[in-house]
């Protein structure tokens, strides 16, 4: 289970699926939070399917018309267009998306030009896909709100996991503080939450404890930690490091 799910379902936000909207082929005005994804290769598509399970609209942008219809029956909404060219986005009333992510990163001159277009019709937040740092720092110039770059954040988030095999996932909730996903190491097995003492020897706090993808949040003291468990604990990251060996 996901920690973003995890931590959904404790605060009890989990989304309900969206209602019927865009059908494929019209130019209807988008509803609030429905995304667009401009580029329909391996990075775009997994994007928009995670999306759409999240219960958002989602419109498929490419040139390529074979990708337009290979994806019509998955997404919302699929059209081919040219994201260079501003009449064919003003058709499509692009600036009615609250977000549109450019997903051509390794096509810089399209990318640029489709950010700096989409930025002018409007779009509040246009997020990028780039294939180095220096394209980053040129999306960013020309009017990007966030680029991100799938091959070193994949890299460096193996790195953390290597090094830290017991964290399974980590959400930065600021500078120091982490919500982390953690492997209940041996020397918990065979313990209960308030033997263990995870609060006072490692001054982190115990949010839930996971078992077979179901949480018990705020677990009792008598819990009982068994293999295969995992924790969701809340505390400064170097805390978390020292409970994760």
């Amino acid at each position: 289970m996901k920690l973003r799910n995890l931590v959904s379902k404790i605060s009890g936000s989990d989304r309900k699926p969206a209602p019927a909207g865009l059908l494929s082929g019209s130019a209807t005005v988008p509803m609030s939070r429905e995304f667009a994804v401009v580029g329909l290769g391996r990075f775009g598509v997994s994007l928009a399917r995670t999306l759409l399970e999240r219960g958002f609209h989602v419109l498929g942008i490419d040139k390529d018309q074979h990708l337009v219809d290979y994806y019509a029956q998955e997404l919302t909404q699929t059209i081919a267009l040219d994201a260079t060219d501003e009449h064919a986005l003003r058709e499509i009333d692009i600036g009615s998306f609250d977000t549109v992510v450019v997903a051509i990163g390794d096509h810089l001159e399209d990318n640029v030009l489709a950010t700096a277009t989409l930025k002018d019709l409007g779009v509040r937040q246009v997020v990028c896909k780039a294939a180095s740092r220096r394209q980053k720092e040129i999306l960013l110039r020309v009017g990007a709100d966030r680029v991100v770059q799938p091959e070193y954040d994949a890299g460096k988030h193996l790195g953390q996991q290597l090094a830290k095999p017991n964290v399974i996932e980590q959400i930065v909730i600021g500078p120091v503080q982490r919500c982390s996903l953690v492997k209940v190491t041996e020397s918990f097995i065979g313990k209960t939450l308030e033997e263990a003492d995870l609060e006072k020897r490692f001054n982190v706090k115990v949010i839930a404890v996971v078992r077979n993808d179901e949480a018990d949040v705020n677990p009792a003291g008598n819990h009982l930690f068994q293999e295969g468990d995992m924790i969701v604990v809340f505390g400064h990251r170097n805390d978390i490091a020292k409970l994760a060996r």
